[in-house]
């Protein structure tokens, strides 16, 4: 099946270049454009993209509001924010509205490409080495950031013990082969216990756990 992708920049220049990247793949077809966040909405209503790529400077409703939106009323797209800044403020401020990744503008086209198909098939963009910054900080933000009363760690109880220790360090924006490496277990059956964790937790991708962390206080394993 084809990967169906809603461009949302105000800059046509950038959405035309961005368009004849992804119309020369077999698996990817762009599917609509739109030049702010309420057309991105509109779109996304329309069309149910697989995902979207989503400025986050745009006027009228801006690229943060437009995925707190979509991801609200459409949680089978994901979307990917694009910013033009390494670490971005508004990256952080469109991961915790429900993107599952965000790409620099200037991202080499191997890694926009390999961003979309990985988002597609509900994991988060972690191949550049500037989302994994972005995950760094958010771990290291809860490492010393108080629980905030209920919302702490009980929340994991439907977790087994094995299933814990994965998400601790899922949490620590670590990868499958990394927690693979740590807890001495394989790549296949870290990719499982994930796989049931975010299903239990009711996330979306690894960015998400991520921020669920962050968001009660959760602690990552001390090294």
């Amino acid at each position: 099946m084809r990967i169906r992708v809603l461009l949302a920049d105000d800059q046509p220049l950038l959405r035309r270049g961005f368009a004849m990247i992804l119309g020369a793949q077999a698996d990817i077809e762009v599917v609509g454009e739109a030049a702010d966040g309420a057309e991105a909405v509109r779109l996304t209503g329309l069309l149910r993209p697989d995902v979207v790529l989503m400025d986050v400077r745009m006027p009228g409703m801006d690229g943060i509001e437009a995925t707190r939106t979509i991801t609200s009323v459409s949680p089978a797209t994901r979307v990917i924010i694009l910013t033009t800044f390494d670490v971005d403020e508004y990256a952080f401020d469109g991961l915790r509205a429900g993107a599952s990744g965000f790409l620099l503008k200037n991202a080499r086209p191997d890694e926009l490409l390999a961003g979309i198909r990985s988002v597609a098939t509900g994991d988060a963009v972690l191949a550049p080495s500037t989302t994994r910054r972005v995950l760094d900080a958010f771990a290291g933000d809860f490492v010393s950031r108080p629980a905030s009363g209920a919302a702490g760690p009980d929340v994991l109880g439907v977790l087994t013990a094995r299933e814990l220790d994965v998400f601790t360090e899922l949490a620590a924006g670590s990868t499958n082969k990394e927690i693979a490496q740590r807890l001495y277990l394989s790549e296949t059956t870290v990719k499982t216990h994930v796989t049931r964790i975010l299903a239990k937790l009711g996330l979306r991708d690894r960015t998400q756990a991520v921020i669920f962390a962050y968001e009660r206080g959760i602690k990552r394993p001390q090294s």
